[in-house]
């Protein structure tokens, strides 16, 4: 299996269970995951994001053992955003870039938001679109922080439909009839640790080709088992369980690798 969305370092409100690097690996090792594409909680509130990006990969490297992929941060709103991306590329051999727009203080319709997207097209990363952290109804009062205004997406995509996309911790931001007709626009996917309530799977496979969509946990925040108890419940068949569990992620790892 490969999970797209996981997280090193510290969430920085509370500890998290297995939050440190050989305790993270231990469990996805445990429970069948492969390959985990990992970003950094660091990333959501520290200024020096080269540095962040730096620790992330040593971490992957010293912890991984070739299970972690790092996925880098990029603040397009702090100077000198356009070196991180080429760091991302170039020092750091990376082949996706992860966002959070709400944390960082810029909106999709923005053209800052315009400007990375083009970034990251023209050195062929995939970017995933991070919709929200936490539940809107337990945030720090000192910081609250609205999920992703997802509708400007629809226009964004219109101009860069080559661009891999993928919508992480969607909690109801882009419900699947709206996710349909997005997938329409480009090459976008959806991970599911956010998918919610019986049969969610099948829902979504109703509106969108198993081919967009992405094994994803969310772990250390969400627990594991979470993400994969909503295959035990499924219904769906050995092909749609293979292509989201894993080989759609590959492939899409692999065609990014192809444009370098």
């Amino acid at each position: 299996m490969i999970d797209v969305n996981v997280y090193l370092s510290r969430w920085p409100f509370r500890r998290l269970p297995h939050d440190s690097p050989p305790e993270l690996v231990a469990k996805l090792r445990q429970r069948g995951i492969q390959r985990a594409w990992a970003g950094s909680f660091d990333g959501l509130l520290h200024k020096d994001i080269a540095g962040v990006n730096s620790r992330l990969v040593a971490d992957c490297r010293q912890h991984g053992d070739g299970l972690l992929l790092p996925v880098g941060t990029v603040n397009p709103m702090l100077p000198d955003w356009q070196d991180d991306v080429r760091r991302c590329h170039e020092e750091h051999r990376m082949r996706a870039i992860r966002i959070h727009p709400n944390y960082h203080g810029y909106t999709l319709d923005s053209d800052a938001c315009r400007e990375l997207f083009a970034a990251a097209r023209e050195r062929g990363l995939i970017v995933q679109l991070v919709c929200t952290m936490e539940d809107v109804r337990v945030q720090h009062p000192l910081l609250q922080v609205p999920v992703v205004d997802t509708e400007p997406l629809s226009g964004l995509l219109g101009d860069f439909p080559d661009l891999a996309l993928i919508v992480m911790n969607n909690s109801a931001a882009v419900r699947p009839p709206a996710a349909s007709e997005l997938a329409k626009l480009g090459n976008v996917y959806f991970e599911l640790s956010h998918f919610e309530g019986v049969g969610a799977l099948e829902k979504w496979v109703k509106e969108l080709p198993p081919e967009r969509l992405l094994f994803g946990s969310y772990f250390p925040f969400f627990n594991l088992e979470a993400a994969l108890l909503k295959f035990q419940e499924s219904q769906l068949g050995g092909y749609a369980t293979a292509a989201i569990q894993s080989t759609n992620a590959a492939e899409l790892w692999q065609r990014s690798l192809g444009k370098r």
